[in-house]
């Protein structure tokens, strides 16, 4: 199949993705988070406001045994350090055997050979979603890497490719973020339109939604529907957000009421129809 015969958009209010939103709130996930340093406070903040319960367990004398109690977890390198490693790699072992959903966000993959060692061990533990940037994705996918530290440089649809082959070689469905974020398990495609250029100007926007994606897969069967719903709740929050925001203080704040606020009585249309 040719990506012109598989590729679709979705957006807010799917009925689809109403309904995994509905069913995240009502079974308030446990969320366990391995995450760097910088987005801890904002991460935890992101998933309470979904719906979800986040965990901040990161020793490593810890991790294996919290990981199979949690409903999914997400692995975040922004910041990994020898230590870190230790408990990521620990951690998704764990869930990996217990049959855990886990989330990999390779912040950075490819552009230093310390963390790059750490997502490829990672990436043995099957990940069930693997989010990151074009730059990230192109990266794992054995195409180069287009970055400036932890950003990228290249446009999410220039990934699509190498995210599709990345599904393909290790099973879990890739999203790549962007103008436009694609999720793919490497033969479907879904587009979800609607983040916003200010998003980058927050630190650890990319990294909530990762947490985000965590929280739906763990109350959701089908991985690739959970990655598409969790992609355009938090692409439709994002743009509501942009659009009350005065710059990128006033964002974060939003971004957080609108995740609270998103699929709740009286939720205002979407800002546009993009």
């Amino acid at each position: 199949m040719t990506l012109k015969e598989t590729f679709t958009h979705t957006t807010w209010p799917d009925a689809s993705i109403v309904e995994d939103l509905t069913r995240l709130r009502q079974k308030n996930p446990l969320v366990h988070c391995v995450t760097n340093l910088v987005v801890t406070n904002f991460t935890a903040n992101v998933l309470l406001a979904v719906g979800a319960s986040p965990a901040m367990v990161v020793a490593v004398e810890e991790v294996g045994q919290f990981a199979p109690v949690a409903d999914a977890l997400l692995v975040n390198v922004g910041t990994v350090t020898a230590i870190d490693a230790g408990a990521m790699l620990e951690a998704a072992r764990a869930a990996n055997q217990a049959g855990t959903p886990w989330v990999l966000d390779p912040v950075a993959v490819g552009a230093l050979s310390f963390r790059t060692d750490v997502v490829q061990q990672l990436l043995g533990h099957h990940p069930t979603i693997i989010r990151g940037n074009a730059s990230e994705i192109l990266a794992l996918a054995g195409e180069g890497s287009k970055s400036k530290g932890a950003d990228s440089t290249a446009d999410s649809s220039e990934a699509l490719d190498g995210a599709r082959s990345l599904a393909t070689r290790t099973g879990a469905v890739v999203a790549v973020t962007g103008v436009v974020d694609y999720v793919t398990d490497g033969n479907e495609v879904v587009g979800v339109p609607g983040s916003h250029e200010l998003l980058t100007k927050v630190t650890g926007s990319g990294c909530a939604l990762g947490a985000v994606l965590a929280a739906f897969v763990g109350v959701q069967d089908s991985v690739f529907r959970a990655a598409v719903s969790g992609s355009a709740v938090f692409a439709i929050a994002g743009e509501r957000a942009a659009h009350d925001a005065r710059g990128p203080g006033s964002l974060a704040v939003a971004l957080v009421d609108h995740l609270y606020l998103v699929g709740r009585e009286g939720d205002e249309a979407p800002v546009s129809s993009t």
